[in-house]
């Protein structure tokens, strides 16, 4: 009995010190506007959702009309929410209309949002066995 429960220590402690997989997250974004500035496109951990952060980054500079695909390489296995801003005024931030954004943004979900996000509703799994590719159209206020 202390043999097995030995080996199977010995076991579990080589699979907690494996490392995680990672993969790639690709994420077409559809309707993009030519308002000049930037897209800012972060992938966030639940610690850091609406927040000025993110666990993987990325900038398109001027970005053209149309699609734009970004990818976030060697991503860890986890949950993550997609965010993106099309930072028209380069300030970094996002420009608000009253309660309503006032530049172009993006998350998993987010033509059918009608309230601020939360986690739930936004997240999406980036799993041990592979790479995931996301579709998600571009927000522009009216």
């Amino acid at each position: 009995m202390k043999k097995t429960l030995a080996a199977a220590m010995a076991a579990l402690t080589c699979l907690a010190a494996a490392p995680a997989f990672a993969g790639d997250v690709t994420v077409t974004l559809t309707g993009v506007q030519a308002r000049g500035g930037r897209l800012l496109a972060a992938l966030q951990t639940h610690d850091q959702f609406l927040q000025p952060a993110g666990a993987y980054g990325d900038v398109v500079e001027n970005p053209a009309a149309g699609t734009v695909t970004v990818t976030f390489r060697n991503v860890r296995p986890g949950d993550y929410s997609l965010s993106v801003l099309h930072d028209a005024d380069n300030d970094g931030t996002m420009k608000m209309n009253g309660a309503l954004p006032g530049e172009g943004w993006a998350m998993v979900n987010g033509a059918a949002l009608r309230a601020m996000p939360t986690w739930d509703l936004v997240k999406f799994t980036v799993p041990a066995s592979g790479d995931v590719s996301l579709t998600e159209a571009m927000q522009y206020p009216r």
